[in-house]
């Protein structure tokens, strides 16, 4: 069996280089340092312009936690439209109940909203207090997929939940394990959880040389004496990544 490979895209350039690469989905936001949050309209637009592949667009309006307010809400309800006029394959959120259980009702909405295209409920899940009710709570809510690392920091820790909910999910919901995913272990981490598909930044530090003059003053970015760097796509991680899950063809 031939195991998904996904990889994160924050440009329309880590598009591009993700499809050459040999990746066979992408998951697009913007901000990976704080999460990953909902790409901007032109990003989107440019992304579906640039890659054959199916896009998975974020819906994340900001950091820290998943119990939203109605404004924030509608806010998602109304990005998910605009992905699905620019031809979008599928979109990833997460709501949450202020006591980290699903909002149903909430997710009920937007997988309505999404017309048939994918819905992926994102780590969101990982702060849920009973995994396996809410793996079911989301199975009847005709979610498509859940991203997990299992509840712990990395997948490959969370392994052992991971395939815990592989064998309960039943082939009625996918399981993606995500987070902190490597060629090198990638291989086993899919051995270890029965998983068919996998989720990783394969991320590289680019430099922005404009900000040399002051390196003491930083926008966001890792402050070097060169200038800031920023979040792109390693298409050699990419690379070496296929290629791992390829042996277990």
């Amino acid at each position: 069996m031939s195991i998904l490979l996904e990889i994160i895209a924050t440009s329309a350039d880590d598009c591009a280089a993700i499809e050459q690469a040999g990746a066979d989905r992408i998951e697009l936001c913007s901000a990976l340092g704080l999460g990953g949050l909902t790409p901007s309209a032109a990003l989107v637009q440019r992304a579906r312009a640039t890659t054959h592949l199916p896009i998975m667009m974020m819906l994340r309006p900001r950091e820290g936690g998943f119990c939203y307010s109605a404004a924030e809400f509608a806010q998602m309800a109304l990005d998910l439209k605009f992905g699905l006029a620019v031809g979008v394959d599928g979109f990833v959120f997460g709501c949450l109940h202020a006591d980290g259980t699903i909002d149903s009702r909430r997710t009920a909405h937007l997988v309505k909203l999404a017309a048939g295209r994918q819905t992926v409920f994102h780590r969101a899940f990982d702060v849920t207090p009973d995994p396996f009710a809410a793996l079911e709570t989301l199975v009847a809510l005709g979610v498509t997929r859940i991203l997990t690392a299992g509840q712990q920091p990395t997948a490959w820790e969370g392994a052992g939940l991971i395939r815990q909910l592989v064998v309960q999910a039943a082939g009625r919901i996918d399981i993606l394990p995500g987070s902190g995913v490597r060629a090198a272990h990638v291989a086993a981490l899919v051995q270890r959880t029965g998983a068919t598909q996998v989720h990783a930044s394969a991320s590289r530090a680019a430099l922005d040389a404009s900000t040399r003059a002051r390196p003491w003053l930083t926008f966001g970015g890792t402050a070097t004496d060169q200038g800031e760097q920023h979040r792109a796509v390693d298409p050699a991680q990419v690379a070496a990544l296929k290629q791992a899950l390829a042996s277990l063809s």
